[in-house]
């Protein structure tokens, strides 16, 4: 591998499988010149024979990548939830620290976690069974909490922060799984019921996203504009039956919000997926507010579960949208944004059909995308033999400062019962 200004390195073997020492490789990327690196590849049988491959170029960003991704580790199938790992993973090392594991939370089952603007000491996660409840992390503190009052039928799922950072949008879901015998659709989940909901952490209180609509709404999904003026999710029209369920299509909209009054204004669409028969689910917004990506597929809102979903981006500054060049024949899912809006990452299942993997993508405009790669292993034969899964990549800024045994303690505590509120004040 060499680059413009004349730096090289070589790296032999004799099992195919290629490691670039560190340092030099850091340096090569350092001093890229033009931002271009060529990697030559030459073969050999023995001494007696050589053969050298077409050159492979490879092209260096500008702008860096956050050095940290987060995401769940869990084996893909639905029948069980055990050895599940939030892990943090240093992108520019293979070094990588477990931030919970389920084996010492009395083996519950642990659920999305959400950043604040990528800030690696604020942040929330879920986890269900007997030491239940949405677990607030602000630096090395961490607060237990019950996030479902009497008023709610379900409790609180799919965060979302507001960039303030006091308030989280969250769903209220009452979800059901269905069991299917038709190949890639062995598995599909429901929601039954859902609604939106806003937590103060400030004042502990739960307060409804109100709507003058008075039609029955699926409402899933939230994510904030950047500037904290809308909340966008999911909707889709309430079904009576629940056998129907390829006929729920969620459509995306938005709605104004006025942090001082708390008060939301009207429902806007923004993207009706369901007037061309299909689905939209997992809407993110860059950082500067510019564009939103999301997943589409052919029904229901769970995309992980379906082949053809894929990766859509919409301008927001004139409703333009398009499928996405990092997309593949398997099912890509969730997906989120460095904080600097110039990297992506995803969920593929593009290897195998079963597990998902982290995708990394440079993004420069909606004309200028990077080809994706898989997030890179010490061992290249890695996901060749590991059968788990890679949930909910996220892009975090620095170290994480809590760990497994910092949550093993705070699930051990009383939980804080969150309050509600009709009033918006």
């Amino acid at each position: 591998a060499s680059n413009k200004s004349g730096f090289s390195l070589s790296v032999s073997s004799s099992v195919g499988i290629i490691h670039f020492p560190l340092r030099k490789w850091k340096k090569l990327l350092e001093n890229s010149g033009e931002g271009k690196i060529e990697i030559r590849i030459i073969s050999e049988n023995e001494g007696k024979f050589f053969k050298s491959f077409h050159p492979i170029y490879l092209t260096v960003a500008k702008e860096p990548i956050d050095p940290y991704l987060c995401y769940r580790l869990l084996y893909p199938g639905y029948e069980t939830y055990s050895q599940i790992k939030i892990i943090e993973r240093n992108i520019e090392s293979f070094k990588e620290k477990s931030i919970v594991e389920n084996q010492m939370i009395e083996n519950n089952c642990v659920n999305c976690h959400s950043f604040n603007k990528n800030d690696p000491q604020r942040f929330l996660l879920h986890i269900r069974g007997s030491v239940g409840g949405t677990y607030f992390v602000n630096g090395k503190k961490i607060i237990k909490t019950v996030l479902q009052t009497k008023e709610m039928t379900s409790g609180a799922v799919y965060p979302a922060w507001h960039p303030s950072g006091r308030l989280v949008a969250f769903s209220s879901n009452n979800i059901v799984q269905s069991f299917h015998s038709i190949a890639d659709k062995n598995i599909e989940v429901i929601d039954l019921a859902s609604s939106l909901v806003i937590y103060d952490t400030d004042r502990n209180v739960i307060m409804p996203v109100t709507d003058t609509d008075t039609a029955k709404y699926l409402e899933t999904f939230p994510e904030w504009s950047p500037d904290g003026k809308y909340l966008y999710y999911c909707r889709a029209n309430q079904i009576t039956d629940n056998n129907d369920f390829k006929s729920i299509k969620y459509i995306l909209v938005r709605k104004s919000f006025d942090e001082q009054s708390m008060s939301f204004g009207k429902t806007e669409i923004i993207y009706n997926a369901a007037s061309s028969g299909k689905s939209v689910s997992f809407p993110r917004i860059s950082p500067d507010g510019k564009y939103l990506i999301f997943t589409l597929h052919n029904y229901g809102n769970f995309s992980i579960w379906h082949k053809e979903a894929d990766l859509y981006l919409l301008d927001l500054s004139d409703g333009k949208s398009g499928k996405m060049s990092v997309n593949s024949d398997e099912s890509e899912s969730y997906h989120s944004w460095s904080s600097n809006g110039k990297w992506i990452v995803f969920s593929s299942k593009r290897g195998d059909g079963l597990t998902a993997r982290p995708y990394l993508a440079y993004f420069g405009s909606p004309d200028l995308i990077g080809k994706p790669f898989v997030l890179p292993q010490k061992d290249p034969t890695l996901y060749g033999r590991l059968v788990k899964t890679f949930n909910k990549p996220e892009f975090v800024t620095g170290k994480i400062k809590v760990g497994p045994r910092e949550f093993e303690n705070a699930s051990k505590g009383d939980a804080l019962k969150a309050l509600w509120s009709e009033k918006n004040k």
